[in-house]
C-alpha cells in the first residue's frame, strides 16, 4: 500500500467512524477496521486480542491488545475525557491511562506493554513506556488522514527474513571465533603485531571463500570444501597458498599446467587476496576438520546479513574489540533510524509516488530517472568500522533500484542486457577506519552485500550475470578521520550525506591523545571539556560549507545538556550549522550475547549548512513518532537556538541554591544506627552531639545516618567522650595527609565540617542525582537541625511557594532538557537548571493558589510516611492522592505562568513540547533586557 492509498483509506475511515463511539458495541470493530483498513493487516482478528483478564485484587480485563508490538489499548466511549479520571470498581478514581498502568504492572515483565493507547473514537492518546515521563502524543480522528504515520507502530514491522539472518550471522560470528582461536595456537609468535595482521587477513579471506561457495560465486555449491578435502592437514597450507595465488590471477595470465581443480577457480580481484608472502601457520588435524565440517559444509554462508556479520566478525577478531567480552553489533533498525530521515523516507516516497502514474511508458521512464538519480548519491562514513552503516545503506538503496527495475522491465525476461542494468555501485560508498582489520571486514561486507544484492535483481530479469571477477571497488581508507582531510577521500563537489556512529568516548574518558586531537580540530583549548563525538561534527561542518551536503551522526546524549552545549554549539552555530532533525534522547546498545556491554543514551542529529538554501522540513522524532517542527535548538526541542550558560546566580529574583555541607573527613564524623547507639551508651548527654545527616540517597531512599555536629558546641561537651576524640583524631590524620592545601589547614579545626553551608532556616533540598523513570524528581522541605550534606543541594529560606513552583511540572520539563545527565539519571544543577529557570510574576492569589496546593503534595506524603520518597514517586507505585496533589499543583502553577490555550473553543494547558517553548522565550528576554 504506497502513502496515497493509505491516505485515502484513512480518510475512508474517518468517515465511517465520525458519528460512532458506543464503547460497548463499537470497540472491536473500530480496531479491527482500523487495523485491516489503514495499516494493512490480513486478518486482525488474529493480530489483535481484546479483553484479556488481569487479576488485580479483582478480575478486570483489557479493552485491546497487540502482542506483537506489544501494545495495550483501553478504549473509553465517545462522551469521556480521557483526561479526567473515573471510578474504578475499587472505589478508587483513575484516568485511563493509570487504569492501563495499573493493568501492566500486574502483567508479567515479559508481557507489559512497549505503548499504552487510550481512545475515545474522537482522540487517540498515545504513551510511550520506555519514556514513562514524555506527555502523551494526541492525535484526533479527523486528522488521521495526515498523522497516520504516528501509530505505524501498530504492525509489526519485524521481519522473519532478518530474524532469520541475524540468527545465522550470530551463528557465523561462533564459527569464526572457534577457527581463529584453533589458527593462533599454530603461529610461532601469536602476540606478534606481524603475526595478529596476518591471521586476521587469513580469516577475511577464508570467510569470503566460505561464503562465495554457499552463494554459487566459485561455481558448485562446495567448490571450496571439495579442493581442501583432498589435502591432509600437512598439506593444508601450501593449498590454501596455492588457491589464494590463483584467486589473485586473471584467467589469461595462469599457469594453464596447474591442476584443473585449481583453474577451475575463478578470478576474484578487488584486491581481497593482493597481499603476497602472508604468513600462514601450520594446519592440525583438528584444525582441518574444523574447517571442512563445521565452518564449510555443516554451515550455509549465504544467508548470513552482511550489515550484521561484518560488525560480529569484527568484534569476534579485533583485538581491541575482543576485549570488550562477546559479539556485538549494530542493529538495523538503529541504522535506519539515520539513514531514514536523513534520505531513505525521501527516497522511498518517490517510488510510491511514480507507482501512481498511469500510463506504462511514462511509468517506465520515470523509474529510469530515479535509478540514475541513486547512481549519483554518493556516501561517506568517516568512522566506519566494520561499514555496517555503509553496507546497510548500499542494501537499502539497491532494493529500491530492483523495485524501479521491476517497473520498467516488468516479467521481461533478459537474456541480453545490454545497457549496464545495475548502476547502483560499490564505489559511491566512501568511509574512514583506523583500524587496518576493520578496513578488511568492511570491504567483505560491501562484497557480499553487491553479491546478495545482485541475486536478488537476477531474480526480476531472470537474467545470469557474473559477480566474478569484482568490478565496483570499495573505497574504505585507513586513517585516523581527525588527523586527515576529508576531501582527500571523497571530494565535497560530489558527496551528497555523510552518516555514521563516531566513537562514544565522553570528556572523561578521553586520553591524553585524544583531547589533543579535539583541541587540534577545533583549535581551542577549552574544547577539552566536550566529547570526542563532537570533533566530527566540526570535520562535517568544513565538509558541507556552501553544498547540498546533508549529515547525520549517532551522538551522545550529553552534547545536547548541560555544561557541553554552551562550549560545543555557539561554534557550530555561528560557522552555519543548522539542525534538520533529531531523534531525542534514547538507548543505543550493541545486540550481543555478553550482558556486560554498557548501554548508551545517544541522539541522532541530522545537519544541513546555513549555506544550503533548499527548503528542507524538520522533525523531531521519538522511536515511531515524528513531529513536524518550526526549529530545532540545540537542546533538541522546538524552540530558537538560545544557549542555557553556566550562572553562579539565579536569574530571576529568587534565594540562592548551595550544595550541603562537605565533612571531608574520611568518614570518621559520620555515623550508622549501631554507632549512634554505642555513642549514647557511652554517655546520654552525648545525643546533644549528634544531628541526622542526609544527602541525596537518604533523601530518596529513607536510608538513616547520622553525623557529629558540633558547630558551636562547648568543647567541655564532647572532650570527655573517648568515642568521639578518637573520631576527631582520626579526621585531624586524614586531613593532615591531604595534599590539597585548604583541607591541610581544616586539620587545626577536626571538630567541624570541612564546608559548612548549613542554613539557620527551613530549607528546601534537591538530591543531585534521580532516576529519569520519575516524572517529579522528589524534593523536600527539611528543617535547620538535619544536616544535608553534598550529594544535595539546599534553598536556604525556601517558603511553599517555591516548594510548589519547584516540584512543579513546568519545572521538570525545563529540566528535562537543560540538565546534564549521570549514564541515565537527572544531575540537577544550580549553575545550569535553576539559576537559568526563569520564574513567573507572582500575584497574590496564584501565589495562595500554589501554597496550598504545595502543601497538599506534603499531606500526600505524610499519608504514607512508612514509604521513601523513592516508592512514592516510582510510576507504578504512586499514590492516587499523591498523583492527584501534583496535578492540582501542576494546574496551579501552568495557570500562574500563564500556560493556557484554546482547543476547539476549549481551554486547555500547553503540551510539555510548547511549555518549554514558552520557557525559553522567557529566558530570552530576561537575560537580553
Amino acid at each position: 500500500m504506497n502513502v496515497k492509498e493509505q491516505k485515502k483509506r484513512a480518510r475512508e475511515f474517518i468517515e465511517r467512524w465520525k458519528d460512532k463511539g458506543n464503547e460497548r458495541q463499537d470497540s472491536q470493530p473500530f480496531w479491527l477496521d482500523l487495523l485491516q483498513s489503514v495499516y494493512g493487516v490480513e486478518n486482525p482478528s488474529e493480530y489483535i486480542t481484546f479483553e484479556d483478564k488481569v487479576v488485580l485484587d479483582h478480575t478486570s480485563f483489557i479493552d485491546g491488545f497487540i502482542d506483537k508490538t506489544k501494545v495495550m489499548i483501553e478504549q473509553k466511549g465517545k462522551n469521556k475525557d480521557l483526561n479526567k479520571a473515573i471510578k474504578q470498581s475499587d472505589g478508587s478514581y483513575l484516568t485511563p491511562f493509570q487504569q492501563a498502568k495499573r493493568y501492566s504492572a500486574n502483567l508479567p515483565y515479559s508481557q507489559r506493554p512497549r505503548w499504552i493507547i487510550t481512545s475515545n473514537f474522537k482522540e487517540f492518546y498515545i504513551y510511550d513506556m520506555e519514556k514513562p515521563n514524555n506527555e502523551a502524543v494526541l492525535i484526533n480522528l479527523t486528522d488521521l488522514d495526515k498523522e497516520f504515520y504516528r501509530l505505524e507502530f501498530l504492525v509489526d514491522k519485524n521481519n522473519e527474513h532478518i530474524e532469520r539472518e541475524m540468527k545465522v550471522s550470530m551463528q557465523a560470528g561462533e564459527i569464526v571465533g572457534e577457527v581463529y582461536s584453533g589458527l593462533l595456537k599454530q603461529y610461532i609468535n601469536p602476540e606478534s603485531e606481524e603475526s595478529l595482521h596476518a591471521i586476521n587477513q587469513l580469516i577475511v579471506r577464508l570467510v569470503f571463500c566460505f561464503y562465495a561457495e554457499d552463494a554459487g560465486i566459485f561455481g558448485h555449491k562446495a567448490m571450496f570444501h571439495d579442493y581442501l578435502e583432498q589435502f591432509d592437514s600437512r598439506q593444508f597450507r601450501r593449498a590454501l597458498i596455492e588457491l589464494f595465488e590463483i584467486l589473485d590471477t586473471p584467467t589469461d595470465k595462469r599457469d594453464p599446467y596447474l591442476e584443473d581443480n585449481l583453474l577451475a577457480f575463478p578470478y576474484v580481484n578487488g584486491g581481497m587476496f593482493a597481499e603476497k608472502d602472508l604468513e600462514i601457520p601450520n594446519f592440525t588435524d583438528e584444525l582441518r576438520q574444523l574447517i571442512l565440517d563445521h565452518a564449510s559444509s555443516n554451515f550455509d554462508w549465504s544467508e548470513i546479513s552482511p550489515t550484521i556479520f561484518g560488525a560480529v566478525f569484527e568484534s569476534t577478531l579485533n583485538p581491541q574489540t575482543r576485549r570488550k567480552g562477546g559479539m556485538h553489533y549494530t542493529s538495523i533498525e538503529n541504522i535506519h533510524k539515520v539513514i531514514d530521515p536523513l534520505f531513505m523516507d525521501s527516497l522511498r516516497e518517490e517510488l510510491n509516488e511514480l507507482r501512481t502514474y498511469k500510463q506504462p511508458s511514462v511509468v517506465a521512464t520515470k523509474a529510469k530517472q530515479f535509478q540514475r538519480k541513486l547512481a549519483n548519491l554518493v556516501f561517506f562514513d568517516p568512522a566506519c568500522g566494520s561499514g555496517n552503516f555503509l553496507t546497510e545503506t548500499y542494501i537499502s538503496l539497491r532494493r529500491l533500484e530492483n523495485e524501479a527495475i521491476k517497473l520498467y522491465k516488468g516479467d521481461e525476461v533478459t537474456l541480453d542486457i545490454g545497457e549496464e542494468l545495475v548502476q547502483v555501485k560499490l564505489n559511491q560508498f566512501y568511509g574512514i577506519e583506523i583500524n587496518d582489520f576493520a578496513v578488511s571486514v568492511a570491504k567483505t561486507a560491501l562484497w557480499i552485500a553487491e553479491s546478495q544484492m545482485l541475486e536478488k535483481t537476477k531474480e526480476i530479469v531472470y537474467a545470469d550475470i557474473d559477480f566474478l571477477p569484482l568490478k565496483s571497488y570499495t573505497n574504505i581508507v585507513e586513517g585516523n578521520a581527525l588527523s586527515l582531510d576529508w576531501e582527500s577521500v571523497v571530494s565535497k563537489n560530489k558527496l551528497r550525506y555523510i552518516i555514521g556512529n563516531p566513537p562514544f568516548i565522553g570528556k572523561k574518558e578521553q586520553t591524553t591523545e585524544q583531547k589533543n586531537e579535539l583541541i587540534k580540530v577545533f583549535d581551542e583549548k577549552k574544547v577539552g571539556n566536550i566529547d570526542y563525538v563532537s570533533a566530527w561534527y566540526y570535520k562535517a561542518l568544513k565538509m558541507i560549507d556552501n553544498t547540498d551536503i546533508l549529515a547525520s551522526f549517532v551522538s551522545t546524549n550529553s552534547i545536547v545538556q548541560g555544561e557541553q552545549v554552551p562550549i560545543l554549539w555557539p561554534i557550530l552555530i555561528e560557522k552555519g550549522i543548522e539542525i534538520i532533525f533529531a531523534h531525542s534522547s534514547f538507548v543505543w546498545s550493541a545486540e550481543t550475547k555478553s550482558k556486560d556491554i554498557a548501554k548508551v543514551h545517544c541522539v541522532i542529529i541530522g545537519l544541513k549548512h546555513s549555506s544550503n538554501k533548499k527548503k528542507i522540513n524538520k522533525y523531531i522524532i521519538s522511536d515511531e513518532l515524528k513531529e513536524e517542527v518550526e526549529f530545532i535548538n540545540c537542546y533538541l526541542v522546538n524552540a530558537k537556538n538560545t544557549l542555557i550558560i553556566s550562572r553562579t546566580k539565579p536569574i530571576s529574583n529568587v534565594p540562592k541554591m548551595n550544595y550541603g555541607s562537605m565533612p571531608i573527613d574520611d568518614g570518621h564524623l559520620i555515623l550508622n544506627e549501631e554507632e549512634v547507639k554505642i555513642l549514647v551508651s557511652e554517655n546520654v548527654d552525648n545525643k546533644a552531639l549528634i544531628r541526622q545527616y542526609v544527602g541525596g540517597q537518604e533523601l530518596l531512599k529513607g536510608k538513616k545516618r547520622w553525623c557529629l555536629w558540633l558547630e558551636g558546641v562547648s568543647p567541655s561537651l564532647y572532650s570527655r567522650s573517648k568515642i568521639v576524640m578518637d573520631r576527631l583524631s582520626l579526621t585531624k590524620e586524614f586531613r593532615e595527609s591531604s595534599k590539597r592545601p585548604q583541607t591541610i589547614k581544616m586539620a587545626d579545626y577536626p571538630y567541624l565540617f570541612g564546608e559548612i553551608r548549613q542554613p539557620t532556616s527551613n530549607m528546601l533540598v534537591i538530591p543531585k542525582v534521580s532516576s529519569e523513570k520519575r516524572r517529579y524528581i522528589p524534593l523536600a522541605m527539611l528543617t535547620p537541625d538535619t544536616i544535608v550534606n553534598g550529594s544535595a543541594l539546599i534553598i536556604p529560606e525556601a517558603d511553599l511557594y517555591i516548594f510548589g513552583i519547584m516540584t512543579s511540572n513546568v519545572h521538570m520539563s525545563w529540566m528535562r532538557i537543560v540538565a546534564g545527565r549521570m549514564k541515565s539519571d537527572y544531575q540537577y544543577s544550580a549553575n545550569i537548571v535553576y539559576n537559568n529557570f526563569p520564574w513567573p510574576e507572582e500575584n497574590e492569589k496564584n501565589r495562595e493558589k500554589i501554597i496550598k496546593s504545595a502543601q497538599a503534595i506534603l499531606d500526600a506524603r505524610n499519608k504514607y510516611s512508612n514509604s521513601s520518597l523513592s516508592e512514592l514517586y516510582d510510576e507504578l507505585t504512586m499514590p492516587v492522592e499523591l498523583r492527584k496533589a501534583h496535578q492540582v499543583n501542576d494546574r496551579a502553577v501552568m495557570e500562574t505562568y500563564g500556560m493556557i490555550k484554546t482547543v476547539n473553543g476549549k481551554k486547555t494547558w500547553l503540551s510539555e513540547t510548547e511549555t518549554i517553548a514558552k520557557l525559553f522565550e522567557m529566558y530570552e528576554k530576561i537575560v537580553t533586557k
